[in-house]
């Protein structure tokens, strides 16, 4: 047992996880780190810099998850992510959901706390909408549409739903070498796309995918490691401390964010406590407040019509469904379950991609229609190939 007591252990994970939102906000403030502008700057004008941004953040999150597994000091298995539970309905439908509504909102809710914490009022509306969906979808008038309409439709696997656990049989290795393996191999597809298209690339475009890599593997060793108690001195059992799923966490953002939204109608009820995923969000909101002002890109932005007043609260309502329908979002998902190799995070990308460019589509046609442009206002990319949201 421990000899450090699990309220300090908790205050550890607490702490590291607001040193990880910062540091996340800030990068995502300087480098425009985003998955939705990743797949939008691609889709519509095949400009490659935050695609290989959002590609080296999942291969060098899984490099340092697998890392982490083989020495030891995390077991993924009772991460959310291995679950043998694969409710494929919900990461599918729910992915695209949470795709459609990205776009209408210019990008999931880490980007939102981003340009929130720049100065876009647009953001902050987005990111209440987002909390108060997230928990309308956990468990209020919501959450009996998600069970019956997509969590119904569940395989249960004999073992964790990870790709290596999945294809060791077919490819004669052992879980942990086809884990190998599969990082190997997708390390090196990023690395020879990102070697082609280098000329699109800039620092802070390689830098920025770095660091969320870095910092996915830097939650998962601080939530599954340091908040780890073998047995804690209350319940005699296993305990992972800090986190609001009481299992080891990454990084992710729609139920956070409703989790924040309880804690603070809900202050005075001991029940409801902080957590890893709502320290990192506060984080993420304040470092990119702090480099927007270090930078010089603070600005005070509004809404500047009725009608996108009314696409980023249905996209935002679309963003908190979504999102916990698919057990993550656009970085719950797409960064850091990718990372930890999870089949559940696979289809999830695959809807939220599909929604995305079925939002991508839509915006073009309606553009082009009123205003005789191919391209929705805001989606073109700056001179480093990065787009301007």
């Amino acid at each position: 047992m421990t000899s450090t007591p699990p309220s300090t252990l908790t205050q550890y994970v607490l702490w590291g996880g607001l040193v990880i939102g910062l540091i996340f906000g800030a990068t995502g403030q300087a480098t425009r780190f985003c998955v939705r502008g990743a797949i939008a700057d691609w889709v519509i004008f095949r400009g490659p810099a935050r695609l290989v941004a959002w590609m080296l953040a999942v291969a060098i999150g899984a490099a340092c998850t697998q890392l982490l597994i083989v020495g030891g000091t995390l077991d993924a298995t009772r991460t959310l992510a291995w679950a043998p539970r694969l409710p494929w309905a919900s990461y599918l439908f729910g992915g695209a959901l949470f795709g459609f509504g990205m776009v209408l909102c210019g990008g999931c809710p880490q980007r939102n706390l981003v340009k929130a914490g720049a100065g876009n009022l647009r953001s902050v509306l987005t990111l209440l909408v987002v909390a108060v969906a997230a928990l309308m979808t956990l468990r209020g008038i919501l959450a009996g549409v998600r069970v019956s309409m997509f969590d119904a439709w569940v395989i249960q696997l004999s073992g964790p739903q990870d790709l290596g656990s999945l294809l060791a049989p077919a490819l004669h290795l052992s879980p942990p070498a086809a884990r190998g393996l599969l990082t190997v191999l997708v390390s090196a597809a990023v690395l020879a796309f990102a070697w082609r298209v280098r000329r699109s690339l800039d620092a802070a475009t390689v830098l920025g995918g770095s660091l969320v890599g870095i910092l996915v593997g830097g939650a998962l060793f601080l939530t599954g490691h340091v908040g780890f108690v073998a047995e804690h001195p209350e319940t005699l059992e296993p305990a992972w401390l800090g986190t609001q799923s009481r299992r080891p966490e990454a990084l992710s953002f729609s139920a956070p964010l409703g989790h924040l939204l309880d804690l603070l109608t809900m202050w005075s009820d001991k029940s409801t406590l902080l957590s890893f995923g709502v320290v990192v969000a506060l984080g993420v909101l304040a470092g990119s407040h702090a480099s927007a002002r270090w930078r010089g890109d603070f600005r005070w932005e509004m809404f500047s019509s009725p009608r996108e007043f009314g696409a980023h609260v249905a996209g935002a309502l679309l963003m908190g469904f979504g999102g916990v329908t698919a057990l993550g979002c656009s970085i719950g998902n797409g960064v850091s379950g990718l990372a930890l190799l999870s089949l559940g995070s696979v289809l999830a990308v695959l809807g939220l991609t599909a929604g995305t460019c079925a939002a991508l589509w839509l915006q073009a046609r309606r553009a082009a229609r009123h205003d005789g442009a191919a391209v929705p206002q805001g989606m073109a990319p700056a001179a480093s190939g990065q787009a301007l949201n």
